[in-house]
């Protein structure tokens, strides 16, 4: 006899027993009810009195354990932001670039005596701020300020999700906190940097919004914080999002005042199709109102370049948002289909250059876009995150847009060279396509992936621009890089 036929067996037999299981529990309710019929009243009201008793234990102890939690909260916090405000400015061996300002964009001027202009990118930080992730928060902070120290960068972009207030895992829902925590070490390190949000930064379930977000750091007047709220939304109420929050440009000119390099911010929002709780995995794009600003910014430096006599052409930019773009996954694919399916290890050599082939994007509105077969270059990294089927699509380890989006596409004609994101805190690989390099950051997550054990995504990127505005970047490592030893085992 199969298995499946004992299962089924067992089943009905069980469903058997429960039908016959009322009978007996009514006669057993009768019984009680007697019983209590017999009880006298003072055998009643010691039973009432023990009941209540009982009760109120329960609601004590959770009671205890919620004053507990944010009592917590309220030190925990107290304490990380204590320990940003106590840390000590950067030196930089060399004079430290500062930025300047005129009625359009920030810039940064790359002088004679220097030959890159160096961006660290971090990712996915993820304080939570809270009574349960004390120890991890203040080691997401070491991390990032030991990082910084030893590259001494002109400017640092965090891509999304500084903050984590996930209750369960960070014991509170107050993402401000977190905010403040990062915003005040960044001050304190004396280091000029922006960031993009990212998902997590502003659950629905978070004490604050994107809108308000914005606000702290505006109202705030930090030196070294080079965020704009910049082409953005009046608010963020789910149902109402079209631009998001921080979209913005900071530039670089050389001595000349030619502009060689353009970094575009973008917000690339959060959750979709009424998943505001990101429990079903439905991610967001980029949306089409924030390719329109991309590329009338485009325009515009190309404009003013061509005003000043350097010629006619597009400046080279590089993009940062949180969420990649659909076509992390759309190349990654050619390299595990010409990879035997396996991306845990770095591509083998002769597999650095593969071919994606032709396919038709196709958008909300209605429109579609044909790209033809390319090649794509493999630099370097690995795809750490499981691969898997997501609302009836293979993700292929990259967790993109639910949508597609018309960003690559614009940028392939504005000027785009580079696009550096986070999200997936286990993918590491930087490749390119079409002459744009996509590159995932090194996470600092030290929260929400419980099951890190080898430290080997815990890092930075460095991003070199030359004077001619072309760029290279490379992944760094937490520990092996830095010298740095393990936290935990």
């Amino acid at each position: 006899m199969s298995e499946e036929i004992k299962n089924e067996e067992l089943v009905e037999l069980d469903d058997q027993e429960v039908s016959d299981a009322p009978e007996e529990g009514e006669k057993g309710g009768k019984k009680k009810k007697k019983e209590r019929k017999k009880l006298t009243p003072e055998q009643k009201k010691k039973r009432t009195i023990k009941a209540l008793i009982i009760t109120g234990a329960i609601v004590l102890v959770l009671a205890i354990f919620v004053s507990g939690v944010a009592i917590g909260n309220v030190v925990g916090a107290k304490g990380l932001i204590k320990q940003a405000k106590s840390v000590e400015p950067v030196k930089y061996d060399h004079e430290q670039l500062k930025p300047q300002f005129d009625e359009e964009w920030t810039y940064f001027v790359l002088p004679d005596d220097r030959t890159e202009f160096k961006v660290l990118q971090f990712t996915d930080v993820h304080i939570g701020a809270g009574s349960f992730s004390h120890q991890q928060d203040a080691w997401a902070m070491n991390a990032v300020e030991t990082m910084i120290r030893a590259e001494q960068p002109d400017l640092v972009v965090v891509t999304g999700d500084i903050a984590y207030p996930v209750p369960f895992q960070a014991g509170t829902f107050n993402n401000l906190n977190a905010t403040k925590i990062f915003a005040n070490m960044m001050e304190n390190l004396g280091v000029y940097w922006t960031f993009a949000y990212g998902n997590h930064d502003t659950e629905a379930y978070s004490m604050y919004s994107r809108r308000e977000i914005s606000e702290y750091y505006e109202n705030s007047n930090f030196k070294y914080c080079l965020y704009e709220r910049g082409f953005a939304d009046e608010d963020d109420d789910f149902n109402h999002i079209d631009r998001g929050f921080g979209n913005h440009i900071i530039n670089v000119k050389n001595k000349d005042g030619k502009y060689i390099q353009s970094i575009v911010i973008l917000d690339s929002h959060s959750y979709i199709d009424g998943d505001y709780f990101g429990l079903v995995w439905k991610y967001d794009n980029i949306h089409q109102s924030q390719v329109d600003w991309y590329t009338q910014e485009m325009d515009k430096l190309k404009d003013a370049n061509k005003k000043n006599g350097f010629g006619d052409e597009y400046v080279k930019n590089m993009a940062f948002f949180h969420i990649p773009l659909r076509e992390y996954r759309r190349v990654w694919k050619a390299f595990i289909d010409n990879n035997g399916g396996d991306t845990k290890q770095e591509l083998k050599p002769e597999l650095h250059v593969v071919s994606v082939d032709e396919y038709t994007e196709e958008y909300d509105d209605g429109g579609t876009y044909t790209g033809e077969k390319a090649d794509a270059k493999y630099y370097y990294g690995v795809r750490g995150e499981s691969q898997s089927n997501k609302n009836g699509v293979a993700n292929y380890g990259v967790f993109c847009g639910y949508h597609e989006d018309r960003f690559f596409e614009e940028g392939l004609t504005h000027g785009l060279k580079g696009t550096f994101c986070g999200h997936d805190h286990y993918n590491n690989f930087s490749i390119e396509y079409k002459g744009i390099r996509l590159t995932y950051g090194m996470s600092i997550d030290y929260l929400a992936y419980v099951s890190v054990k080898d430290h080997a995504q815990r890092g930075c990127t460095a991003i070199l621009i030359d004077k001619d505005g072309n760029f290279d970047c490379e992944a760094r490592n937490y520990y092996s890089y830095y010298k740095v030893a393990h936290e935990k085992d």
